[in-house]
């Protein structure tokens, strides 16, 4: 493991990258603004749980091997890019949808939905993959032994604090909803936004270029 400083660097720039905006914040605060702070709160787990197997298959070397094979990367990169934009399609046609009936109810997945889409949206990115194994074998010590185990800590470490900024986007969009709940239009504009922001992240992801060695 890397000394305290070293860690407390990590740990810093690990925080800002959890903090910039991606897929799982803005999954996490359309599903909250639809179905409620519970949702959110799941896919955000959700999200976590698809982080730790980038985490995983990087300690055991299987992303470095999707990242050299252009194939498998392109077909990673695809089938993540077409479900982040019918994410985002079907965020904003539910809440065209809903705005339309007299209730006026947003949509709720219910949290067990709400979570494994929050795994699949995670893990099907592979920037995601790409993040960790750049990032986290710069603090990986090979004099200190255990190389494999270094980088589960340590990217679980990220993991988590990915996690706690999505739970913690998912109270503030709760609060928003909450504020908001007799300005309907308000809700359906924020849901269409998050929506909009998937699917543009989705084209992104699909013209992004497989990292060079």
């Amino acid at each position: 493991m890397p000394d305290l400083l070293q860690l407390s660097l990590y740990l810093a720039a690990a925080l800002l990258l959890a903090v910039t905006p991606g897929p799982g914040i803005f999954y996490v605060a359309a599903r909250t603004l639809s179905g409620g702070r519970a949702e959110g709160i799941a896919s955000s787990f959700g999200t976590g749980l698809g982080g730790m197997a980038h985490v995983l298959a990087g300690s055991l070397g299987v992303s470095a091997i999707v990242l050299a094979s252009a194939e498998l990367f392109t077909l990673l990169k695809l089938v993540g890019a077409a479900y982040l934009v019918w994410i985002g399609i079907r965020t904003i046609l539910s809440a065209r949808r809903e705005a339309a009936l007299v209730s006026g109810e947003p949509e709720s997945l219910g949290a067990r939905r709400a979570f494994r889409e929050g795994v699949l949206i995670e893990a099907l990115n592979p920037k995601t993959a790409a993040f960790f194994l750049a990032f986290v074998p710069q603090f990986v010590d090979p004099a200190n032994g255990h190389v494999a185990l270094q980088f589960v800590v340590l990217g679980s470490l990220s993991v988590l604090l990915n996690t706690l900024v999505d739970i913690a986007v998912a109270f503030a969009a709760h609060r928003i909803r909450s504020g908001a709940v007799a300005r309907p239009k308000l809700i359906r504009r924020l849901r269409e936004a998050s929506g909009a922001t998937m699917i543009a992240l989705g084209i992104g992801l699909m013209l992004a270029k497989r990292p060079v060695s």
